[in-house]
This record gives structure tokens, C-alpha cells and sequence, in this order.
């Protein structure tokens, strides 16, 4: 359903207007909190703090590792906890489609400094960590400083690899016709000027995914979807090419997802190929070539949206810590933490746990994902202190806000087993393309992320 130029007129407003927005948000999302507010059991109250020695270190102040430092430090009194990471910069990840979509401006995606969200009591170290020594329950430093530790929680997240495509270089993000939102605000900025220009041109438009496992395996369906529709607003489509290239033979990991976005491609012309992985980009040709069942085949663009594959951090991989050959073979070779799916707890090392990107589990690279990991995982370690056993279990949760067109999302959520999860039954259908989800994905998530990074989501 298009949107009216009353709702049109009153988007702008939102946007134009920080406290109108604040106020519209109250009252478009209140009644929906109440609703689930009314279907959640009471809160019990806050348990007293656990007492306890344990030296807890934490590798990664990333969304993962910044909640777990915050959960830790309420729940337990007199433990050492160290939190490792040498990033300065913290950014809400999950704003990079949007600033990429020229929706919001680059600084959206920027949030303080990683010092200002460290907990009192927790330590910081600007480092990154070089080694894992299980065995010996201590992590090094690339300074070659040794913290030995009682409990090891991993959340390095995972690295991009834009190296591993021929060609590719991140500063010719913006340049040339080539997009790629995930290397940063900065890159989301200049993707959205290089698709912008697209739009007005016109041409051949080339998406795709990478082989690996991914962070928010959604957003190269929803930048494909957005491209598209600026493409018809700019009245260009008539002259060009939409075609998403697939890693495999599905869409999207989730069917009844998948055959719901393949349905919405194919009612807006979009061409899908299926099993083409990206291999090279000819920078000065404009050629993308791709790796088929069939051989290599090599795709003209005029705008083509890359993203790498993406891997474990080195440290981790060259540990004990990564999933065995014989137990998966290609979560082993990309590094993923062998936890699990469950609990979150190493299955070969039981004082380690792996939350957010660096996890082995069939589902969970998401933001939303780590705000229901890390209580879990939580509960489970400060459990093992007080000599007690958890039952908490992390059934997988993941969300996707897919953007279909400006204006216009789904909400996706899901679990481990495929079953749809929503947050707001009766109230926000998953599957349907709905104005009220574009307000929570651009308006309403980044605020729940920030509070969760302070550990109170």
C-alpha cells in the first residue's frame, strides 16, 4: 500500500522534529507496549548481589561484551572484571543500512566513546587481545601483557574480509559505482552518494551476499528493496536493472521469509540468480565476477553493493576455542566459538562463553539477538559462582526490521526452529509491509540499543 501524502507529510515532520518525534513514538508504540507488558509475567525482585573473588575477563567492548560487562558488574560484588578492546569508537550498527539509504546522516550511527559505557568497577584495557591460552586460563595482549582469569567471556564480534574479493579495496567504497554499508558510517555515507546517483541515472544494479556466515543477514535484501525503490521514485526504474545474487538456493535462512521476499522481488522486476558468490570486481570495467556451480560468469554493473565475507577475528581462529572440523566443517574453517546454542557456554571449555557475532550458533548475529544472550549467559556464569545451577536458555532469538520501500517495513523475528516470533501478536503482523514497523526500525530501536549497552534492556 503507498503511502499518503498525509503520512508522507507527517514522516517529514517526524524527522524534521526530535521532541515531535519523541512524542509520536509515545503514542504510536504505547499502546503496543501495553499489550506486552500485560502478556509478560511480574518481575520478581532484584536478587542481592553474589559476593565472590572470580577474576572475569571479557574480549570485546562491542554490543555483546559492553552488555555482559554492564550485567556482570549488578549482579555480582567483589569480582575483578576486565574488559578488553582497543576500539575507541562505539557505533549502532544496526544504523548503517539507514545512513547507507540516505535516511539519516552518518552521525547517527555514532554513539560515545566505548569508556563512557564501561560500568564503575570494571576495568578497562585499550587493547586488543593477540592470544587465547585456554588451557592455561589466561588471554595476552598484543603488548604481550598476561590476564589470567576464572571465567573468559568472548565477544570480539567477527572481521570483515573485504580482502578476500579480487579487487576490492575499502577506499573505493563511494567511488566508481561501488557501495558497501557495513565497513563503517563514513562508508555508509558515501554508498548512499554513490546509489543516490544511480537512482538518478539509471542502469544495471547489481546485490548480493557473501558465502559465510553474516551480521544481519537481512540487510542485503532490504538495501536491495530501498535501491529499487528510489529508482522508481527518481522515475529510472523503466531504464534499469535490479538483479540479487544469492549465496545459495534460498533468500533468506527462514522459508516462509524467503518466499515472501522472493514473491515481493518478483512483483518489483527484481532478478534473483541463485548460487553466485562474488569473487572479483573489475574496478575500471565495471565487471563483477562470480563464482557458479557452472564456472565463473562475470556481471556488468553500474552500481553494484558489496559485502565481504566475514570470519572470525585471527586470535580466535588460531585458538582452541573455534568449532572442530569434524563436528562443521565450514563454521570451523570461519572461526565461530564450538558453544552451546543454548547456553552460550563453551562445549569443551566450561568457565568460557561466546556472545553476539564470535558465537557458533545456527542463528543470532544480530543486535537483538545479543540483548537476549548475554542474560542467559549471565545467569548461567554468576549460577556456577554462587553454586547453584540455571535453566535459563536462549532459544535463538533474532530480528530483522526489513525495509521493503521507503516508508514500509516488515518485522521479522524468529527463532532457532524457523517459527516466527513477534514481539506484538494481534497488533504488528510479521510478514506485512507496514508503516508502524518503518517507525520502530528508524526511530525506535537505536534508543532500546543504547539502554541495552548500559545493561538495562
Amino acid at each position: 500500500m503507498p503511502i499518503t501524502p498525509e503520512q508522507r507529510k507527517l514522516i517529514d515532520s517526524l524527522l524534521r522534529a526530535p521532541s515531535q518525534r519523541r512524542a509520536f513514538l509515545l503514542a504510536a508504540l504505547g499502546g503496543m507496549a501495553a499489550a506486552a507488558h500485560a502478556q509478560a509475567p511480574a518481575q520478581a525482585a532484584t536478587p542481592a548481589k553474589v559476593k565472590t573473588q572470580a577474576r572475569i575477563v571479557i574480549a570485546g567492548a562491542g554490543a555483546a561484551g559492553l552488555t555482559a560487562a554492564a550485567r556482570l558488574s549488578a549482579a555480582l560484588e567483589g569480582a575483578r572484571i576486565t574488559l578488553i578492546d582497543a576500539r575507541k569508537e562505539q557505533y549502532y550498527q544496526p544504523g548503517f543500512p539507514l545512513v547507507g539509504a540516505g535516511i539519516k546522516p552518518a552521525r547517527y550511527a555514532e554513539l560515545p566513546r566505548t569508556a563512557d559505557f564501561v560500568p564503575a568497577g570494571v576495568e578497562l584495557v585499550p587493547e586488543r587481545v593477540a592470544e587465547f591460552d585456554v588451557e592455561g586460563r589466561h588471554v595476552v595482549t598484543e603488548s604481550g601483557t598476561r590476564h589470567a582469569y576464572d571465567f573468559l567471556i568472548v565477544a570480539t564480534g567477527l572481521q570483515l574480509e573485504y580482502s578476500l574479493i579480487e579487487g576490492m579495496d575499502i577506499r573505493l567504497i563511494g567511488q566508481g559505482g561501488i557501495g558497501s554499508i557495513y565497513a563503517g558510517p563514513q562508508a555508509a555515507e558515501d554508498t548512499w552518494r554513490a546509489m543516490s546517483s544511480f537512482a538518478d541515472q539509471g542502469g544495471r544494479g547489481v546485490f548480493l551476499r557473501p558465502a559465510t556466515e553474516m551480521k544481519c543477514a537481512g540487510a542485503p535484501l532490504k538495501y536491495t528493496f530501498i535501491t529499487e525503490d528510489y529508482l522508481t521514485r527518481r522515475g529510472t526504474r523503466n531504464k534499469s536493472e535490479v538483479v540479487y545474487n544469492s549465496n545459495n538456493k534460498v533468500l533468506f535462512s527462514v522459508p516462509i521469509v524467503s518466499e515472501k521476499v522472493r514473491m515481493l522481488y518478483h512483483e518489483r522486476g527484481i532478478a534473483v540468480n541463485y548460487e553466485r558468490v562474488l569473487r572479483a570486481i573489475d574496478p575500471g570495467k565495471r565487471l563483477a565476477t562470480f563464482a557458479t556451480p557452472d564456472g565463473l560468469e562475470q556481471q556488468p554493473y553500474d552500481f553494484i553493493h558489496i559485502i565481504p565475507p566475514m570470519r572470525a577475528p585471527e586470535a580466535v581462529r588460531n585458538s582452541p576455542l573455534p568449532w572442530p572440523a569434524d563436528k562443521n566443517k565450514e563454521w570451523a574453517a570461519e572461526g565461530w566459538m564450538q558453544v552451546d546454542k543454548g547456553t552460550l557456554r563453551h562445549m569443551r571449555y566450561p568457565n568460557v562463553f561466546g556472545l553476539g557475532d564470535i558465537a557458533g550458533v545456527p542463528k543470532g548475529k544480530t543486535a537483538a539477538s545479543v540483548k537476549w544472550q548475554v542474560p542467559v549467559a549471565v545467569d548461567h556464569l554468576v549460577a556456577q559462582i554462587a553454586g547453584r545451577s540455571s535453566t535459563a536458555l536462549y532459544a535463538g532469538y533474532t530480528s530483522c526490521p526489513l525495509i521493503t520501500r521507503l516508508g514500509r517495513a516488515m518485522l521479522v523475528e524468529f527463532d532457532y526452529q524457523n517459527n516466527l516470533t513477534p514481539s506484538f501478536p494481534g497488533v504488528i503482523a510479521p510478514l506485512e509491509e507496514l508503516w508502524v514497523s518503518w517507525v520502530i526500525e528508524t526511530m525506535a530501536l537505536k534508543p532500546t540499543y543504547v539502554s541495552m549497552l548500559h545493561g538495562v534492556a
